[in-house]
């Protein structure tokens, strides 16, 4: 089990909806992933629910500005220390650090490629608390029209390494440490604005892609084989983009 009780500086380590209709994506996700919901009051009437499974916390969602999306977190060791790093390095600094209450500290910015990260400094919470197994983060890949400039600013902040992939269309995997981390992938779709895209497991991809449309989704790409299991890019009712992943996971 990839049950998780710290994340190195440089970890993809949360994953977190902000969508048009909260409710319809929790039935949603629910049914795609098995999650159950811990709804927690953030005030002004606004509810964060942490999805569960397996009794772990492996996500989140809410109701917030359209469009739909998800928000993929990058652990570090000082929000206010990468956020400056991250300043001098050619990012936008789209919201500076704050507290998360007790649960930690945060910044949120936009990469010199124009994709959105969040930079989070754990405190009371980690991220995910359950990581590589079905109906959890397992992957996040980096989607730009300028892979090099994504890789001179990661890696300049980070310390993340890059491994192209040999007759991948120019797709590298991204190294933190000796870990792999995610991947970075030269945009191909005209109108596909940069981002950050989070992938979770599910035991049997062939089922989602069978039972998707009827749960209001829909598939915007795959089934993608490869040696390490199969993927497929859906979109969500709201329309948020995610990655399924069936087959073989780090631990």
């Amino acid at each position: 089990m990839g049950e998780r009780t710290s994340y190195a500086p440089g970890t993809f380590s949360w994953a977190e909806l902000v969508t048009s209709d909260a409710d319809a994506a929790k039935a949603f996700y629910a049914s795609l992933f098995g999650w159950s919901y811990d709804d927690r009051p953030i005030g002004d009437g606004q509810v964060y629910s942490m999805a569960q499974r397996d009794g772990k916390t492996v996500a989140a969602l809410f109701a917030g500005d359209p469009p739909p999306h998800w928000n993929c977190y990058f652990s570090v060791a000082s929000a206010d220390e990468s956020s400056a790093r991250a300043k001098e390095l050619g990012a936008t600094i789209l919201a500076e650090p704050f507290d998360v209450m007790d649960a930690g500290r945060m910044s949120v910015l936009t990469d010199p490629t124009g994709a959105v990260a969040s930079l989070w400094e754990a405190r009371r919470t980690i991220g995910a608390e359950l990581v590589n197994v079905p109906g959890a983060i397992t992957w996040c890949d980096l989607l730009t029209p300028d892979a090099g400039a994504a890789e001179a600013f990661y890696g300049g902040l980070f310390g993340w390494t890059f491994e192209e992939i040999p007759g991948a269309h120019g797709y590298r995997v991204i190294k933190n440490g000796d870990r792999s981390n995610g991947g970075v992938m030269p945009l191909q779709a005209a109108g596909t604005p940069p981002n950050w895209m989070p992938y979770f497991g599910h035991e049997d991809l062939e089922r989602v892609l069978a039972e998707v449309g009827g749960l209001g989704g829909q598939v915007f790409n795959g089934p993608v084989r490869m040696p390490q299991g199969s993927i497929a890019v859906l979109g969500d009712p709201q329309g948020a983009a995610l990655a399924v992943w069936t087959g073989e996971y780090d631990e």
